[in-house]
């Protein structure tokens, strides 16, 4: 959509609402004492894009009377509008600072207005937008150890359990009692009927001809996501008969999958079509969702992960491109949003996915090539800045291609981009892949030359600096944990660490 459409239907918005609009706080200020500090001597411009996507986030925090929550995450579009798979991934970077962005706290502007009919001034757009709240919540408790909102998810208010039945039960047109977009989400024996616009992927070619019978395998492996962390959010806060459930459940959808969506010829998981159940062979990162809910096996996800290492799929110096290059819709030359362009949040998912399955080096190398070519571009293009998605063979923004001709994508879009500078940056480029407040653990995958690590990381309790060269590791902590460096366990003691590697 032009700019120029978007900020005047924002003004409408807000002059018609009785609320007041959505702002910044002027009395709050960025600090970096409160976020995440990375080191790399060797590329001070990688560190210093970091800190551009947070500032442009920082933007985004916004407040606003008559919400659930206020201050929340913008995803950088309409002032009045929320997206929820935006706010999903805005929240998988907000945990490196969640004393300061408000991530998972976002997620109760859809709980509340979506599952408790609670009033807000702002619309949800699309609220069959993927539903993956449970890994998000989870991501984000391994950081905050937060058990008192985890107890209100999934005991109190069982905001995930109840909205993991509500997707379910969907129809097609269907009116609910918010202010939002048409339903076109259904539910159908062994999927779901979706549309390009829900499932975030607009003008997708998945499906062509045939897409409005296609079941969409992304929607159905969100589902067993979801299934999947309420069963091990459950188990933390001692709910036995949830976490039962919720395993029968996931295992009941992993099999669906396996059954219906897997094709052995091809070695990829496909959409099927209602009718007959057949392939529908266009390959994109959405079928990585189902390597994200742990559904294939080894020597399955092997075979994916042979298109994500392959330049002519999906790997590459421009790696996660939104449908495979060597499909017939393709399009190499603007990208055409996604039918080519590269987009963060399912770059994001994706590199999780081959992480789950121990291709650590193969999502290192990606996300560098990933955060590599986002600042390449924004050294090159004007305006320097973060962008909605990206051109997959140049140094700049995609352009959507409609009949009145080309359309810059948006700009200043942090928003989910900030995911690849900072998330991507953190926990494959400088190789901190896990951090776990319930287990006090964090593992390092060190991977990089000279002097890198990353200061003032917080995790429940813990506040530490973690920096190392070819040689040493230097580490200080405010309190006892364990670091693993590449798989070799260290005991971190409150004060100053040292280890000769």
């Amino acid at each position: 959509m032009n700019r120029n459409i978007i900020i005047a239907i924002s003004l409408v918005y807000c002059a018609c609402s009785c609320q007041s609009p959505a702002s910044k706080d002027p009395k709050r200020e960025f600090h970096t004492r409160h976020v995440a500090q990375p080191v790399w001597e060797e590329r001070p411009d990688m560190v210093e894009f970091y800190w551009t996507a947070w500032r442009q986030a920082w933007d985004h925090v916004l407040y606003q009377d008559g919400v659930v929550q206020s201050p929340y995450m913008d995803e950088g579009l309409w002032l009045n509008t929320i997206w929820i798979w935006d706010t999903e991934f805005m929240a998988m970077y907000c945990k490196y600072a969640y004393n300061l962005y408000p991530g998972v706290e976002s997620l109760d502007n859809f709980y509340g207005p979506i599952l408790n009919n609670k009033a807000s001034s702002l619309r949800i757009h699309h609220p069959d937008n993927p539903p993956f709240y449970a890994w998000v919540e989870a991501e984000s408790f391994k950081f905050t150890n937060d058990y008192n909102r985890i107890e209100r998810l999934i005991n109190d208010d069982a905001f995930l359990p109840r909205y993991y039945n509500w997707f379910n039960q969907l129809k097609k047109g269907k009116q609910l009692e918010f202010n939002h977009s048409p339903i076109e989400a259904e539910f159908r024996e062994i999927g779901f009927l979706w549309e390009g616009n829900p499932s975030g992927m607009d003008n997708t070619p998945r499906g062509r001809e045939q897409r409005p019978q296609i079941l969409w395998v992304d929607a159905l492996a969100q589902q067993a996501l979801s299934a999947l962390y309420i069963h091990r959010l459950a188990v933390e806060v001692e709910n036995q008969e949830l976490s039962e459930t919720f395993k029968a459940e996931y295992e009941r959808i992993k099999k669906m999958i396996n059954t219906y969506y897997w094709d052995e010829e091809d070695g990829f998981y496909y959409d099927i079509l209602e009718s007959d159940h057949s392939f529908v062979k266009v390959k994109t990162p959405a079928s990585y969702w189902v390597m994200l809910a742990e559904i294939p096996s080894k020597e399955q996800a092997a075979r994916m992960v042979e298109y994500a290492k392959s330049p002519d799929f999906f790997g590459g110096k421009a790696p996660w491109v939104s449908v495979s290059r060597s499909d017939q819709d393709f399009n190499g030359e603007y990208g055409d949003y996604w039918r080519g362009a590269i987009w963060i949040p399912t770059a994001y998912m994706a590199t999780k996915a081959l992480e789950l399955y121990g291709y650590q080096e193969l999502a290192n190398d990606l996300s560098y090539n990933l955060v590599t070519h986002m600042l390449k571009t924004y050294y090159l293009y004007r305006p320097h800045t973060i962008w909605e998605c990206y051109s997959p063979n140049k140094y700049e923004p995609s352009f959507r291609v409609r009949k009145e001709g080309l359309e810059e994508v948006r700009e200043d879009f942090c928003g989910w981009s900030a995911l690849a500078p900072i998330s991507l940056f953190i926990e494959n480029v400088l190789g901190f892949y896990e951090v776990n407040a319930q287990t006090n653990v964090v593992r390092w995958n060190k991977h990089l030359r000279g002097i890198h690590g990353i200061k003032n990381l917080k995790f429940g309790n813990v506040v530490t600096d973690i920096v190392g060269d070819d040689a040493t590791v230097t580490v200080r902590s405010n309190s006892d944990y364990m670091l693993y460096i590449n798989k070799k366990p260290y005991k971190i003691s409150k004060g100053k660490n040292e280890f000769t590697l």
